[in-house]
């Protein structure tokens, strides 16, 4: 038997702390000030710690309540989930992916069309995130991050292996095509904060040297320096297969393909307590296939 807090007063300190006061819960829930005091009174009693103080006029949650209820927002989330889904057998699916930014816009959400035709009962909704070893806390139902990493409350599988290596616009090699890997006098260098080895381990690589004089601009984001690679602003340092279609439409360009830096790989992530449906096996066994193709294209 599972220690339960009382799930009502749950249900109302949810709602007071979202709402920002008793008054306000109360009018959402139809409750009076008083029967939304008294449940959170009770929550506090199971708890044994309060989750409101008093500042000035107002009860105002603590830290601890606020994160508290985070969590219990995400809990309820699932719940409705789960009850739509037995109370509505034909409602589609929803399946929540969260993944690096770069790797969505790049990889993921380009392929997606595909998994939707063979499963359109099933609804596929990305959120993204700039940090790949952001904490893995619930809002989801599986995960993409680069890894292997120590993930113990996660089944983890490995799908797609990583390499870097030089890419350009295609234009501005056409204007100016690079002779060997050494031939970047005169060019300009596009970095990341967040990936501030990405030059040096691959002009090691080549067995080059880094250039005198040649001018480096660094972005915030990976995202917007290959953005301003694709603009033509410089030459930078791109991942693979990520960037396979670029390279197919025409976008990009890979002069030196047999140049690479082994970067590590992504992981489908799941929790251990997930709901292990045949929608969310079916993207897992859809990511390791298209994983696997991805492998046969090369820059």
């Amino acid at each position: 038997m599972r220690r339960l807090p009382p799930l009502n007063a749950l249900r109302v300190f949810e709602v007071a702390v979202r709402a920002g006061s008793y008054a306000a819960a109360g009018t959402e829930l139809g409750l009076t000030h008083g029967a939304v005091s008294r449940q959170v009174a009770a929550l506090e009693a199971w708890l044994g710690q309060p989750l409101f103080a008093r500042v000035g006029r107002r009860m105002v949650a603590t830290q601890a309540a606020r994160v508290f209820a985070a969590e219990i927002s995400l809990a309820f989330d699932r719940l409705t989930e789960a009850a739509e889904a037995c109370g509505r057998p034909v409602a589609p699916r929803v399946l929540r992916v969260s993944a690096p930014t770069t790797f969505a816009m790049r990889w993921l959400i380009p392929r997606l069309d595909a998994f939707r035709r063979a499963r359109p009962d099933t609804e596929v909704t990305v959120t993204t995130t700039t940090t790949l070893q952001e904490e893995l806390r619930g809002g989801f139902d599986i995960a993409i991050r680069r890894g292997p990493e120590p993930w113990p409350q996660h089944h983890a599988v490995p799908f797609l292996p990583e390499f870097d290596t030089l890419v350009a616009s295609s234009g501005l090699l056409a204007r100016r095509p690079l002779q060997n890997p050494g031939d970047l006098d005169g060019r300009v260098l596009l970095g990341t904060q967040t990936r501030p080895g990405d030059w040096g381990a691959w002009l090691a690589a080549a067995g080059a040297g880094r250039p005198e004089g040649v001018p480096t601009r660094v972005f915030d984001h990976y995202f917007v320096t290959l953005q301003a690679v694709e603009d033509g602003a410089g030459l930078g340092i791109g991942p693979f297969p990520v960037l396979d279609r670029a390279v197919e439409q025409g976008r990009l360009a890979a002069p030196f393909p047999e140049i690479v830096v082994e970067r590590p790989g992504y992981f489908v992530l799941t929790p251990f307590d997930a709901d292990k449906s045949p929608a969310l096996s079916a993207f897992i066994d859809w990511l390791v296939a298209e994983g696997k193709a991805s492998l046969t294209i090369r820059p």
